[in-house]
């Protein structure tokens, strides 16, 4: 299979394929495929549905072992596709406590951190634009 990454793909129902656009997609394309949906206050105030993450962002674990908990984002993974958040943390058998990646799907933003002035007069843009 190659490994190029095809611009004309639209889409495809089988799973193999759609893993592969993922995998192979460059970063500016997969920094867009990090966005997790907004609470339902963030989603009457922004009118959109999603938003990319960032760090800073106070976010609710929707599923997985950590579900219910509510942290911040320590880091954002791009090429994984994943984030790190304070709150769910890996005990190791040294004792450690390792970070813990989340895939954007299993996480709801609860607050945004604005303080990037570039992120708040897009997302302002977005009530506008419709």
């Amino acid at each position: 299979m190659k490994n190029n990454f095809s611009r004309h793909w639209v889409s495809s129902t089988s799973p193999k394929k759609q893993r592969k656009y993922r995998t192979n997609a460059p970063l500016h394309i997969k920094r867009k495929m990090l966005s997790a949906h907004l609470s339902k206050e963030l989603r009457a105030k922004y009118k959109t549905r999603n938003i990319v993450l960032k760090k800073g962002d106070t976010v609710l674990i929707t599923r997985g072992k950590f579900k219910g908990n509510q942290g911040k984002i320590d880091k954002v993974y791009t090429k994984q596709l994943k984030v790190s958040i304070d709150s769910a943390k890996n005990v190791t058998k040294k004792g450690n406590k390792v970070p813990f990646k989340i895939r954007p799907s299993a996480l709801t933003i609860t607050d945004l951190n604005l303080s990037d002035a570039r992120r708040l007069e897009k997302i302002e843009s977005y009530g506008k634009a419709r």
